[in-house]
């Protein structure tokens, strides 16, 4: 388990600033659900969190009781499959999926063809330097915010805007 280090969320939801107020948030690999817990304290409405491995979602479970979160957060399993069968949409997602095993590609298509993000307007991606999205593999009305890296960690704040037709 890799968890996105202090500085880098701070910096996130320093960037996020307001935005995290009321928002409704996916975490899609949650690990020790980090980026969902100080989403939570930071106030957003409601937070989903995503874990495959069985001793991560016990881990999460224990998280999320210390924080006074619900543990109904905790909703998925499967990032894939939770995506193919969300029927809700979010206002924030965060993937920080495992390194080296191609996630932002294997996770791509689904993840702009889901509901989960036909209402976001902030996509945050954590990733090794040779799994980063390239920017023209991205839906037209997503951009790149803002970008950092930690040691191996590259982040990347993507923000959807308005498209004229």
């Amino acid at each position: 388990m890799r968890p996105t280090p202090g500085i880098v969320r701070e910096r996130l939801f320093n960037w996020l600033g307001a935005a995290v107020q009321g928002a409704r948030v996916l975490d899609l690999f949650a690990g020790t659900g980090a980026l969902a817990l100080e989403a939570w304290s930071r106030g957003a409405a409601q937070v989903c969190l995503v874990e495959k491995l069985p001793r991560h979602r016990d881990l999460l479970r224990a998280n999320l009781a210390a924080c006074a979160c619900p543990e109904s957060a905790l909703c998925g399993h499967d990032g894939l499959v939770f995506l193919k069968q969300c029927r809700q949409g979010f206002d924030i997602v965060l993937l920080d999926p495992p390194f080296h095993q191609d996630w932002p590609r294997r996770v791509q298509a689904s993840l702009f063809a889901s509901p989960a993000l036909a209402q976001a307007r902030w996509l945050y991606l954590e990733s090794a330097v040779d799994e980063v999205w390239p920017e023209d593999s991205l839906p037209q009305d997503w951009s790149l915010h803002r970008h950092g890296h930690c040691g191996d960690s590259h982040y990347h704040l993507y923000h959807r805007h308005e498209v004229s037709p």
